[in-house]
């Protein structure tokens, strides 16, 4: 550990990131997101969904003819009372195509009520889902709690309306908010489909991305991988502002990642790509830092492998220009990196930090693949999507 940490000091003085078993190979993930709290701002005009018809758009990575949804009110303390739920081709925002609307049952019923901090998963429905399509799925709200159990960084706007809405509902003049609320998963069945999980942070949930465009770098691996003919799914199990160690936003990566990473069905893969911000939040030992990440990720691919999964460590992309930047949160960035490169700890490494950064000052991200020095734009994650699907199998 000692050596790597030396090794990054000096190159910077030289130079001046239909059941939930997960043995169960008969269902397939393909769309997810990490669940998290949402409450006060984070809620439409901060307020509950009680009496409320919202519709989420999602886009999916591989299709199938039967699937189910799953969801969650995991952070929430009081139940979820749900009415209905029906899903549908999704169009323009918030149209669907109302000939292809079809409604959900939770043990045959329309109706299901979520115990506080539990997730449910409707019956099996049969349904024309096409890779890397945009699925509508709309949900009739009776009574919520004020808070919910969210993903915050949707980049996806979702509508809502007041009252029960049908296919037909018009909610184009609806509240607009850019979070999902409930939704956690959706599962296709087939035996012949397998799924990678990707453990990430603000730069794989898409912080710099555009909304509504799907355009991350987990969408771009996802369309290069059907244009490639791999039937592999992918799912995107980022959240905004998330450590891996403790702290952050939404619960750290250590405590999440059997729920949202090792219980996803069907998974053959799993990227690691977290800790940027674990070192931009270092105020003290860098080394120890280090030494602690270096920890957690042989911990994390060690329980992949045990139950028979390909484990890709992401190096930590550069972060030069933005505030998390010190002299020994660099260090102690390029000992991580040096470890995730030659440890052996890992199937195969995805190398974003050497894609990324600026070959004349490789402490920064290039210039025209950034948004704000830390997080990529657009470009930069068409860049690391179709560099990663040359790399994932």
């Amino acid at each position: 550990m000692k050596k790597f940490f030396i090794v990054a000091l000096l190159s910077i003085a030289m130079s001046a990131n239909a059941g939930n078993d997960v043995k169960d190979n008969r269902w397939t993930g393909t769309w997810a997101a990490a669940p998290q709290l949402a409450a006060g701002k984070d809620m439409p005009a901060e307020t509950d969904l009680s009496g409320m018809s919202l519709r989420q758009i999602v886009r999916v990575s591989v299709g199938g003819d039967v699937l189910r949804l799953q969801l969650s009110n995991e952070y929430s303390k009081t139940p979820v009372e749900i009415k209905s739920v029906y899903i549908a081709d999704a169009e323009d925002s918030c149209v669907i195509d109302k000939s292809s609307a079809k409604y959900l049952t939770f043990g045959k019923k329309r109706n299901v009520t979520i115990a506080a901090g539990k997730a449910v998963m409707s019956d099996a429905v049969k349904f024309d889902l096409k890779p890397l399509q945009r699925l509508a799925i709309t949900i009739n709200y009776g009574s919520t709690p004020s808070e919910a159990t969210s993903h915050l960084g949707s980049r996806t706007t979702s509508y809502i309306i007041k009252g029960v809405s049908k296919p037909g509902s018009d909610f184009s003049k609806g509240i607009k908010v850019d979070h999902w609320y409930n939704i956690s998963a959706i599962d296709i069945c087939g035996n012949e489909n397998s799924a990678v999980a990707v453990l990430g942070n603000s730069i794989t949930d898409g912080r710099g991305s555009t909304t509504n465009m799907q355009n991350r770098w987990t969408d771009i691996l996802a369309t290069n991988l059907q244009a490639g003919g791999q039937n592999l799914a992918v799912l995107n199990l980022g959240i905004g502002g998330n450590c891996v160690l403790n702290g952050g936003l939404g619960t750290p990566a250590m405590q999440r990642y059997d729920r949202d990473i090792l219980a996803q069905r069907g998974v053959s893969a799993v990227v690691i790509f977290e800790g940027v911000n674990d070192l931009g939040s270092i105020n003290g030992n860098s080394e120890a830092m280090a030494a602690k990440l270096i920890e957690a990720y042989q911990q994390l691919a060690k329980k992949a492998r045990e139950r028979g999964y390909k484990v890709y460590g992401a190096t930590i992309t550069p972060f030069a220009g933005h505030s998390y930047f010190t002299f020994f949160r660099e260090a102690a960035r390029q000992a991580v990196n040096e470890w995730i490169r030659t440890s052996g700890t890992f199937d195969d490494v995805i190398d974003f930090d050497k894609l990324m950064r600026d070959p004349s000052e490789p402490s920064k991200l290039k210039a025209d693949l950034q948004d704000d020095w830390l997080h990529p734009n657009a470009a930069g994650y068409k860049v690391m999507g179709e560099y990663a699907a040359k790399i994932i199998k």
